[in-house]
């Protein structure tokens, strides 16, 4: 099941959709769900959570 963050509207900009499927963290574009997504493993989707959160 994919989730798109509650601070999204569907007025345009930039949001991503997670899911969890299996062992691994699938995110994907919002504006483009049957483009693709990556594929994470949890502690590197920590990693990169924790990344976005230190930008200004």
């Amino acid at each position: 099941m994919w989730r798109k963050s509650n601070e999204s509207t569907n007025q345009g900009g930039e949001c991503v959709e997670v899911a969890a499927p299996s062992d691994a963290i699938g995110v994907r574009d919002s504006k483009d769900p049957e483009g693709g997504h990556l594929a994470l493993a949890p502690e590197r989707f920590a990693a990169l959570v924790q990344r976005i959160k230190r930008l200004p």
